[in-house]
């Protein structure tokens, strides 16, 4: 009798020789990167960008907004947009690290890939649907990554296969259950397109204050159908999303960039250091000072 192939064994092979280090590693392949973890991890937060992510060994959670997923070997997640997150990893030890690789997804290739192939026009007509998934993998997807990983080992080949193999994946991705994720993100008109421009923009100016109206104005929207939208792809408001952003920046800049709890709250927009403080505190469980004091020394010793 012949047992079934199971991709996942061979893809926890390549990460485990190529990542032979906890944390992230990167490659030969720009886009892709590979992920490995030997303990189990406290509630982290952090920045997803559009993505595609498979698990071959361990257990993960992942919470955006209101929403919480739990997920393990043989399950994907696709981001479709820069989305704060909470993670925590589970179920692992080093002899079974938690091992993943991710797939950066960039809207040139998949417009261009648009350009060439044909999709539902249900698929292209969906709004209002989250800008994150997590769902099982299809045996069609599992063989394109495995041999997008096996192209390490022969790093000759990589030029030439890598970029068919990472369109024949995104292909999969626009077919599948989650395509449109994909589609709503790449269409200009599409309302999901308006609040991925709105995300960009309050991204890379959340520093500033946020005028919801000046907001809408910009993308194209109604206060009304911004705040629905918006929502409706990230799982928060606007001003929820901002407030994420500055609260991981803070906290970077406290841990890494040993800035002050004052200073850190001031260079993220805050002008009040009890809001900043209150704020902080509900989103990492901890008053600013007594959290960077816990994280200091395991980051310090990395």
């Amino acid at each position: 009798m012949t047992l079934a192939f199971n991709p996942n064994q061979e893809l926890a092979s390549i990460i485990a020789r190529f990542a032979a280090r906890d944390g992230e590693s990167t490659t030969p392949i720009a886009s892709l990167t590979l992920h490995r973890q030997s303990m189990e991890t406290p509630l982290e937060h952090r920045a997803y960008r559009p993505a595609f992510s498979v698990v071959v060994q361990g257990r993960k959670s992942l919470t955006v907004g209101a929403d919480t997923y739990h997920y393990g070997a043989g399950h994907y997640v696709l981001t479709a947009l820069d989305l704060p997150v909470s993670t925590q990893i589970t179920g692992v030890a080093n002899d079974t690290p938690y091992l993943c690789f991710s797939m950066m997804l960039e809207s040139e290739r998949l417009n261009e890939l648009l350009s060439r192939v044909s999709v539902p026009r249900q698929a292209m007509t969906t709004e209002g649907i989250r800008g994150l998934a997590v769902n099982q993998a299809s045996p069609e997807l599992l063989d394109a990554a495995l041999r997008l990983l096996r192209l390490l080992d022969r790093p000759d080949d990589i030029p030439a296969m890598a970029p068919l193999i990472e369109q024949e994946i995104l292909y999969r991705l626009l077919t599948g259950p989650d395509g449109p994720r994909l589609l709503q993100i790449a269409m200009a008109e599409s309302q999901s397109n308006k609040v991925a421009r709105a995300v960009a923009w309050i991204r890379g100016n959340f520093v500033q204050p946020l005028r919801i109206e000046e907001l809408a104005e910009r993308v194209g929207m109604s206060v009304s159908s911004l705040h629905h939208h918006f929502k409706a792809v990230t799982a928060m408001s606007p001003m929820q999303y901002q407030k994420q952003l500055r609260l991981h920046e803070a906290r970077r800049l406290m841990i890494v960039e040993q800035l002050d709890v004052g200073s850190a709250g001031h260079r993220v927009g805050y002008q009040s250091p009890s809001q900043f403080s209150r704020e902080y505190s509900r989103l990492y469980g901890l008053p600013p000072l007594k959290d960077v004091e816990s994280m200091r020394s395991p980051v310090a010793a990395e």
